[in-house]
């Protein structure tokens, strides 16, 4: 099934100069000899911060890895949506869903990133009476890496046909009791996101000066906060489906971080008309910033934001001075 034809509402931003271990189990089990030049999904350990418990996060590493053993490897830290939370344990898989991960290691699309991709906790007010799309989720329904070809692209499936109307996207104030913005979420995962980065920049050939954040709903909220956090720690974000605070914005757009945002058109979940005040405030600065508005879709925009080699190519263009 091919996509649909769609509209893309895209503002640019003024120019604006950038500011300047543990034991590992891969499921690609690649010959030293024979295959260097394959990817590798690694499990890593770390304590986090929430819980004082040990969790695994995934990283991937890229095509070429093992042959160029001088190169340094921009790295990309993907963070998930709520649907995909868990224990870090066997709960892991479920990161694998959509974004980076799953394009590169799935989807076999040649990536030219390390790949940090963590899960966030379900936190203890979830339990069994989490959402029906936690409760009801199964290990079937995790995409499977396949030793020939790749499985049906999400872009390829039902999941993209249009849902309700076009919601418009007249500006409107952020909400100050917004929680993603106040209190859930890898908010409260801070520092874990971080000290995952600093592990892997002191144990693999990984390019401090070209670390890139993104992440989809929960995620993409996830993305402005911590970027707003530790400003320089990043070269370029990608938030999809997650705007930001002011505040936020202004923090990114003065640190001179390139950001690339988007939004779903009928997204009844997270409304296009709530990103208007912080890309607004970043525009006033003169940020490097792009705003797309996929007018077609719902909430699952990642599935197509992810699939496309321009949203990669873009954030490589940028590095830290």
């Amino acid at each position: 099934m091919k996509l649909c034809s769609y509209l893309t509402l895209t503002i640019l931003g003024s120019y604006l100069a950038l500011a300047t271990v543990g034991c590992a189990f891969t499921f690609s089990t690649p010959s030293a000899m024979e295959q260097k030049n394959e990817p590798q999904l690694l499990r890593l350990p770390y304590t986090s911060i929430v819980d004082n418990l040990e969790r695994d996060y995934f990283l991937y590493l890229p095509i070429g890895y093992e042959e160029n053993s001088s190169k340094e490897w921009p790295v990309l830290i993907f963070m998930h949506g709520d649907g995909e939370r868990g224990n870090g344990k066997e709960d892991l898989d479920y990161v694998m869903a959509y974004g980076p991960l799953y394009e590169a290691w799935v989807q076999k699309k040649d990536l030219p990133f390390i790949i940090i991709t963590p899960q966030l906790h379900m936190f203890g007010q979830d339990g069994p009476d989490g959402p029906d799309y936690i409760r009801n989720r199964t290990w079937d329904g995790i995409p499977k890496r396949l030793d020939e070809g790749v499985p049906p692209h999400h872009t390829d499936m039902p999941a993209l046909q249009m849902f309700g109307p076009m919601r418009g996207a007249v500006p409107a104030e952020t909400p100050e009791s917004d929680d993603f913005l106040t209190e859930t979420g890898w908010r409260k995962t801070d520092p874990d996101v971080i000290t995952i980065l600093d592990s892997v920049l002191l144990n693999y050939r990984a390019d401090k000066k070209r670390v890139y954040l993104t992440g989809a709903s929960m995620g993409g909220f996830g993305t402005w906060y911590y970027a707003a956090k530790y400003p320089e720690k990043f070269a370029a974000l990608l938030p999809v489906v997650g705007y930001p605070s002011v505040e936020q914005a202004e923090t990114i757009a003065k640190a001179g971080i390139p950001v690339w945002v988007f939004s779903g058109g009928r997204d009844p979940a997270v409304e296009t008309q709530y990103f208007f005040a912080g890309m607004d405030k970043m525009s006033e600065l003169g940020a490097i910033m792009r705003f797309t508005t996929e007018q077609d879709m719902f909430h699952d925009v990642w599935n197509r934001v992810y699939a496309g080699e321009d949203v990669y190519n873009w954030l490589l263009q940028y590095k830290k001075q």
